[in-house]
């Protein structure tokens, strides 16, 4: 079975302030993939806790929220609803069109899917799912998706498929989070020396650009976000060389880091899943979220 990055033992040089917060971010995340939490889910349905990850479908604009106890949509003003009837733990997780995902993660105790769920893909809208490549093998804890291309976070690794079936192993870095170039030529990780870049496809990468982010989500060229350890919300209009900041999110400690496009931005900390429709500048809550 492939290594988690969760039973890795965290090098000293993670161990500064930044490195310690990214850790313990990671920690928190995968702390949930191990405890069994199934039945508390079933009992309560409509409450979210444990975001990993967060889109918008493009064929209704619908907001659906990756969970440690399954997929949810949620709406401004209404309950939480759980997509389907699969409570997994959803760690990896990204829209690639129309009613289409692609998911990671664990599978719920109980449900029949193996631990580690590999890659798995959706046509409608999450109300299936189907294994496409390293069932029982991989537990993605980063996805990203450019024309038809998709990077992943598994195992302290870059990993990047063209057919969802095969993956490129490729370099070797302890990281939280990827974000990739809406033209598909960069690739940025978040680290504890910030946010590294490679322009070879994951294969190398530079030096940290010395502003820590923990999560990133890059819909435009000139339209990076970043969002730090402490909630603070940033924007890059150069791939991460230089950083505004634009706002603090209530909750602190952020969960999941998600932006439609230049003005369309979701995010996820400890007490909600909130959305901007400003670019950043300003959010509002869609859904509470219990810890």
């Amino acid at each position: 079975m492939t290594s988690r990055i969760p039973r890795r033992p965290i090098p000293g040089r993670l161990l500064t302030a930044a490195g310690i917060a990214l850790a313990s971010l990671a920690l928190t995340a995968c702390e949930s993939a191990s405890s069994d939490t199934g039945e508390a889910a079933a009992a309560t349905p409509e409450v979210l806790s444990h975001v990993h990850g967060l889109g918008v479908d493009p064929a209704d604009g619908r907001v659906y929220v990756a969970t440690h106890s399954g997929l949810y949509t949620v709406t401004k003003g209404e309950k939480p609803k759980l997509v389907g009837d699969r409570r997994d733990d959803f760690m990896g997780f990204t829209v690639t069109g129309e009613k289409t995902f692609v998911a990671s993660g664990h599978g719920a105790p109980g449900g029949g899917q193996p631990g580690d769920l590999g890659l798995i893909e959706t046509h409608d809208a999450g109300s299936t799912w189907t294994p496409r490549s390293l069932s029982g093998d991989a537990d993605f804890h980063s996805l990203e998706s450019v024309k038809g291309t998709v990077y992943g976070y598994e195992g302290g690794r870059i990993r990047v498929s063209d057919d969802l079936k095969g993956w490129d192993d490729r370099a070797t870095l302890e990281a939280l989070d990827l974000a990739v170039s809406p033209g598909g030529d960069t690739l940025l990780a978040t680290t504890a020396e910030g946010v590294v870049t490679s322009t070879d496809g994951g294969r190398t990468f530079g030096e940290g650009s010395g502003q820590v982010q923990a999560f990133l989500s890059w819909p435009a060229e000139r339209s990076l976000f970043g969002i730090g350890t402490s909630g603070t919300l940033s924007g890059s209009a150069d791939g991460g060389k230089t950083w505004k900041r634009l706002t603090s999110l209530p909750g602190g400690q952020p969960q999941a880091l998600t932006a439609v496009n230049a003005d369309h931005v979701l995010a996820a900390t400890a007490t909600g899943v909130y959305e901007s429709r400003d670019g950043g500048r300003s959010f509002a809550q869609l859904a509470p979220l219990v810890s």
